[in-house]
């Protein structure tokens, strides 16, 4: 099937056709000629299928006649994040430049007042983020009565982003009479139900099974430890000749420190994450892409809104929280029918996050071993991460060598000490009840047979490890003969 077949204006396969492009992918065939019938979708793809053009371009034809009025767009894009948004809006500008189309991005990190003079002009199509879109819509800079044509991209990123309160805001601003495209990467039940709010008998596509990764992806997993994780992830570079990535962490905290981890040992790398100011976020992915930055050191808010073209390598630096967004983050490789690989470190704290990944693959993912790495096991590792068995209580029956007492106790002369006879009637339990070493027991020491009514042996010299309790060095009463 080529584009010409799906009900383009000739104008609009121009613009496809400058562009590169001469067949649509799955979603894009199915989905076009129904959006051009005006009725409602709600499509189900894998990230990087090309669910962008699936509406924009029937969008641009439909908008072709007619022209918008200030403040009032005709149609409107709602984004999970600025990244999404700034995508859609290239694409719009590629697919529509022989229409004569006004499109305004209103986004965060990025001055209000510029906005809102493309707002006072007027924009045929408005793409937006949900939050910047609620505070111009308060403010009273945009009417949204006018939307003939509403698009929800990405619900699950919504969802998991807690932007659909939002998004259920944002709607009772719009006429209940409109067409309605709902396109989320996953359609489980709780995607279905906040869908039927929006959608009005809609026509289902799926052009994949849910949350499936892209079968030209090849996937390692990297096992290590917090401690090795840096070293380990110079060692994958090194190893696979990673040349440009995008690495991914959980936290945005955490990327500069990688960053500058990255950077002490001249691999060219820059962060992305939503701390950073929209200009600065637009200048780093600029840098990307034409090569002068190698490695791209992104937190969450860019898993879903980067479209680099011919991206070779994808690496978690963490195990994602949620699994889709494992998904969503090794998708930003193999796109549009390419091969890729892509990386993820895990620790044995991982296991219940790396868990919940293997279920929705249904699959294991291939263990990767580095050169030269100690990369154990998961049951190695969880071996050496258990806290250690309590000492043995040392048996304080056995005398200790004379070289050691001796330094612990003060010296008086051994012999001295033997001279001195016990007394008659030695208590048992005095030598026990102090915390020095009990001596040894009376059948273990070999003693001269006496008689009943003499005095008792004297103790063997160092039987109390070098020490005579003072109370035994009393002259003991001699017996008249």
């Amino acid at each position: 099937m080529r584009f010409s077949d799906l009900g383009l204006s000739p104008e609009l396969l121009r613009s496809i056709e400058d562009a590169g492009y001469t067949e649509p992918t799955a979603i894009q065939a199915q989905a076009i000629p129904i959006v051009l019938q005006g009725r409602d979708v709600m499509g189900c793809a894998q990230t990087g299928t090309g669910k962008t053009a699936s509406f924009a371009l029937p969008m641009i034809d439909m908008l072709a006649a007619g022209r918008a009025r200030a403040r009032m767009p005709r149609a409107l894009i709602l984004e999970p994040t600025r990244e999404l948004a700034a995508q859609v809006a290239e694409a719009l500008a590629v697919y529509g430049k022989n229409h004569r189309l006004e499109v305004a991005l209103l986004i965060g990190g990025v001055s209000m007042d510029e906005q809102t003079k493309k707002l006072d002009r007027g924009a045929d199509i408005l793409i937006a983020t949900p939050g910047r879109l609620l505070d111009h819509a308060e403010r009273g800079r945009v009417m949204l009565r006018g939307v003939k044509m509403l698009v929800i991209d990405e619900t699950d990123r919504m969802l998991d982003m807690g932007f659909v309160p939002d998004v259920q805001r944002i709607v009772k601003q719009l006429p209940p009479l409109r067409q309605t495209l709902f396109f989320s990467a996953t359609l489980d039940a709780e995607i279905r139900r906040i869908g039927a709010e929006f959608v009005t008998n809609p026509k289902e596509i799926s052009v994949s099974p849910p949350s499936s990764p892209a079968a030209s992806i090849r996937q390692g997993l990297v096992h290590t430890t917090p401690r090795n994780k840096r070293a380990d992830l110079h060692k994958l570079i090194k190893q696979e000749k990673i040349e440009h990535a995008i690495i991914f962490m959980n936290r945005k905290r955490d990327v500069d420190t990688v960053v500058r981890s990255l950077n002490q040992h001249k691999l060219a790398a820059a962060p992305i994450h939503g701390d950073l100011a929209q200009s600065v976020r637009t200048a780093t992915l600029e840098r990307f892409k034409n090569g002068e930055v190698r490695l791209l050191v992104a937190s969450d808010v860019a898993a879903r809104g980067l479209d680099i073209q011919a991206l070779p390598f994808v690496v978690n630096f963490d195990v994602p929280n949620n699994p889709e967004d494992y998904i969503h983050r090794i998708g930003r490789t193999a796109r549009a029918g390419r091969t890729g690989s892509a990386f993820t470190l895990t620790t044995p704290e991982d296991s219940k996050l790396l868990a919940g990944i293997t279920a929705l693959l249904g699959k294991k993912i291939p263990d990767l071993s580095l050169d030269g790495a100690t990369t154990p096991s998961p049951e190695d590792e969880a071996v050496a991460e258990a806290p250690p068995k309590p000492a043995r209580r040392r048996n304080t029956s056995r005398s200790k060598s004379p070289a050691k007492t001796s330094a612990k106790s003060p010296a008086r002369p051994p012999a001295k000490a033997a001279a001195e006879p016990a007394p008659a009637s030695r208590p048992a339990a005095a030598p026990a009840a102090r915390p020095s070493p009990k001596p040894e027991p009376a059948q273990k020491t070999p003693a001269r047979p006496a008689p009943k009514q003499s005095p008792p042996e004297p103790e063997p010299a160092g039987s109390m490890d070098g020490h005579v309790p003072a109370f035994l060095l009393r002259p003991v009463p001699q017996k008249s003969s």
